[in-house]
């Protein structure tokens, strides 16, 4: 069976009880079913995070980001692998790269990703981030509450890197990790600084062998750059650390730093104000959703839709008098 297509009969309540096992089969059937876009798979997901809605919340959700090339891959899996060694059970939403032209997606984080996919305690789950804003999987949100509920502590999400994904993960977790390369220098004038600001904290990756005179100086300039910034938060202020993917060196000390960041936010109640303020963005994001679903399910609508859009091409008729044509159809029953 495809993994991306959910069997025709679907029994919400065999998921949930598995999910509460913490069954990784059904797990991987349950996110399947959030993915779908059959419209009787949507309602039967929505009525099974629903039904988990209790046992979801509990775990430290890490988004990771880095240009391509940084290590993101290497790093989450050293990092999930000293979780599973403290005992934690960890599950990565690794959000792939798609095509822009055909749409296709690679899906290979298990193969960069060995020794945490051979894991009984580790879960991997490679999400198409095709159609979806800044590569990040519409259905991302869903997937860590399933995960939740099955009993993984720690959460982490890998963006693609690019384009508006960083602020869209940023938004669903708990601590946001920068991950950047040794030579920061004329580097420096391209960092984006939005980026930067987003971030819990910045972390230089290949600190290893000759490397690390250069991982050293990068964080330097990294905390330099941070000193004209404005932090998240005034109870955090984001630190700069080296590590290696590749040795394991310092990645204790980065797991570290993201528990001292929840203490400090639930201290100052910081944490559970931007929890509650990520229930509300996603839920204007499915709101989002649920119309852009409905142009493409009626056929009527999306004819209309295309008509529209060659007259806006053509330069016929504006933007702006498209959107109140298009917003019209959808206000009609």
């Amino acid at each position: 069976m495809n993994r991306l297509e959910p069997p025709g009969a679907i029994d919400p309540s065999a998921l949930a009880a598995g999910l509460r096992k913490g069954n990784r089969a059904a797990l991987a059937r349950a996110i399947t079913l959030v993915e779908s876009r059959r419209s009787d798979h949507q309602a039967a997901a929505r009525n099974l995070v629903q039904a988990l809605l209790p046992r979801t919340g509990k775990a430290i959700r890490v988004g990771i980001t880095g240009s391509p090339g940084v290590g993101k891959s290497t790093t989450i899996d050293a990092l999930g692998m000293y979780l599973i060694g403290l005992g934690l059970k960890a599950a990565v939403l690794a959000v792939d790269p798609s095509s822009a032209r055909t749409g296709g997606s690679i899906l290979g984080d298990k193969t960069r990703m060995a020794r945490l996919a051979a894991s009984d305690a580790a879960f991997i789950r490679p999400s198409p981030a095709a159609g979806t804003l800044g590569g990040v999987a519409a259905k991302t949100r869903e997937a860590m509450l399933l995960c939740e509920a099955a009993g993984f502590e720690v959460v982490l999400v890998e963006t693609v890197g690019i384009g508006q994904s960083e602020t869209a993960v940023c938004d669903m977790t708990d601590f946001f990790l920068a991950l950047m390369l040794p030579g920061a220098g004329d580097e420096l004038q391209g960092i984006k600084k939005g980026l930067v600001e987003l971030a819990d904290m910045i972390a230089v990756n290949k600190a290893d062998g000759d490397n690390i005179a250069r991982a050293n100086a990068a964080a330097a300039e990294y905390r330099a750059a941070l000193h004209i910034l404005s932090p998240r938060s005034e109870h955090w202020h984001p630190p700069v650390v080296t590590y290696s993917a590749l040795t394991g060196d310092g990645i204790a000390d980065l797991w570290q730093k993201v528990l001292d960041h929840r203490t400090a936010m639930q201290a100052s109640g910081d944490f559970a104000a931007r929890r509650r303020e990520q229930q509300v963005k996603w839920m204007w994001s499915m709101l989002d959703e649920r119309w852009r679903s409905r142009l493409r399910a009626d056929a009527a609508i999306r004819a209309k839709v295309r008509q529209t859009e060659a007259a806006v091409a053509d330069g016929r008729m504006s933007p702006a008098v498209a959107a109140e044509q298009i917003a019209q159809l959808l206000e009609r029953p």
